[in-house]
């Protein structure tokens, strides 16, 4: 099972909203060759991280089906960030729009090789990941740890970060 999240908390331009931008970017991958987008999950709205005075996050994922490898893909999903105007300058600023490989088919690399680090290294400790990863893949286990999504979900620290559903308008 491949997984991408999907977060922004700028409106891309010609959008309103971040929810905006997140929806028409999953149309965006859906229509991308070689590309089939296979669920989507609700859509959350979280508080930044590390906190911040940015705005709040909507963040969401998909399951994807493609032929293209962990490096290609991810070259693929940082193409279409861009063409949201996503410009990599500082970690952690806000965007209009992020794509992060999370998991590749269960693919276990550690990046050194320029590829991809996977299962993303920061998932397992972030709500905003899990919780919309649970909605595309209830069975999904951290490819690493052997660790089920609801086991990683409740090891979350009670007092972290504020994240909860967007009402579907």
């Amino acid at each position: 099972m491949i997984i991408v999240a999907i977060g922004a908390n700028l409106p891309a331009d010609g959008f309103a909203t971040p929810l905006e931008t997140c929806r028409a970017a999953v149309e965006r991958l859906a229509g991308e060759p070689g590309l089939a987008v296979t669920a989507t999950s609700r859509w959350y709205e979280s508080e930044p991280v590390p906190p911040s005075g940015q705005p709040w996050y909507v963040n969401g994922a998909v399951t994807v089906e493609t032929a293209l490898g962990p490096a290609e893909l991810l070259a693929r999903l940082h193409a279409v960030e861009a063409s949201f105007g996503r410009v990599r300058r500082i970690r952690n600023e806000a965007r209009p729009l992020d794509l992060d490989l999370i998991d590749h088919d269960g693919v276990l690399c550690d990046g050194r090789d320029g590829g991809p680090a996977l299962p993303h290294p920061r998932a397992r400790e972030r709500a905003f990941v899990l919780l919309p990863l649970a909605d595309v893949a209830p069975a999904w286990r951290h490819p690493g740890t052997g660790e089920a999504i609801r086991e990683l979900i409740s090891a979350l620290p009670a007092d972290g970060p504020a994240i909860r559903p967007i009402d579907d308008r």
